[in-house]
């Protein structure tokens, strides 16, 4: 079978000082991994901080903007926060995502460190499932001015200040009001982003092909203000009315610090992110391994 990708990134995260110490480092995956594709005939190159990281001088460097312009697949070593991170800044290119899970818990790296040959090899001759993730398009405006403009593929949350009580935010839906809701906070989130923090939070759980947005308060003063599942397409304003030191986190990963009057603007993105599984994928395996459902059965 004629291979579809000739041209393939390998990005990874430098070791957490917390990986247990039976856990190959960053550096030995990758090169495992590059010393692999180069044996399969492909042009192997190594994202630009990773090379820097890890100490990787074998292949071509790139940045990401070179990736996404000359590379045809990216590979991600590592866990979800890694592979939410270069998925954000991958998706203008459209460049597909494959991920090997060497995290703790892995919802969408599920390429297991013992089986990366003999799963990579059909999937780079074509034999995989294509799975795309909605983002959200992120903007928080000051007045008549936007202050912070961003993606996020799990979710948006705006918080109450570590040493403050609760906030007090009004909330709109497609120019519609819907409460002036009292809580520690408030996630936006995708159906990707319905296993992360919303789940704590006592959301559901969103198919990932779905086209909605989870809203789910953090410890809502009012029993009654449930989480609910909105139209994919609608746009959502969070406006902070009382409340010190909030902020509002994207995907945990940036944060900006709110002011009274601030609005959080939140709507679906125009793109998407590709990530690639093995033949016979299923969601509902990952769920099972990762939530331990069914656990104490045959």
């Amino acid at each position: 079978m004629t291979s579809i990708f000739q041209h393939i990134a390998l990005i990874g995260k430098h070791q957490s000082a917390h990986a247990p110490a039976s856990t190959p480092s960053s550096k030995e995956v990758l090169e495992r991994v590059a010393q692999f594709l180069s044996k399969e005939g492909r042009a192997v190159y190594i994202e630009a901080d990773t090379a820097s990281n890890c100490g990787l001088k074998d292949h071509q460097i790139l940045n990401i903007q070179e990736i996404g312009k000359r590379c045809d697949l990216a590979i991600v070593v590592g866990g979800d926060g890694t592979m939410l991170g270069f998925g954000r800044q991958l998706a203008p290119f459209g460049v597909p995502l494959i991920g090997i899970n060497q995290g703790r818990l892995g919802f969408i790296t599920d390429i297991a460190l013992n089986s990366i040959e003999q799963t990579l090899t059909p999937m780079l001759q074509g034999e995989h499932t294509e799975d795309g993730r909605t983002l959200l398009h992120a903007q928080v405006w000051r007045q008549d001015r936007c202050v912070f403009d961003t993606l996020a593929m799990n979710d948006v949350v705006l918080n109450r200040g570590a040493t403050s009580g609760m906030v007090e935010i009004k909330v709109d839906v497609d120019g519609h009001f819907v409460a002036n809701q009292r809580a520690d906070g408030l996630i936006i989130a995708t159906a990707t982003g319905s296993t992360a923090y919303a789940l704590s939070a006592g959301g559901p759980l969103l198919y990932p092909s779905l086209p909605g947005l989870l809203m789910v308060p953090i410890a809502p003063h009012t029993f009654s203000n449930r989480p609910i599942v909105l139209p994919e397409h609608v746009e959502i304003v969070m406006e902070l009315v009382a409340g010190r030191d909030a902020s509002v986190n994207f995907d945990m990963q940036s944060l900006a610090s709110l002011v009274i009057g601030d609005k959080v603007v939140v709507k679906r993105s125009s793109l998407q992110v590709k990530f690639l599984h093995p033949k016979g994928w299923s969601y509902f395996d990952t769920l099972r391994k990762k939530l331990h459902w069914n656990e104490g059965h045959s």
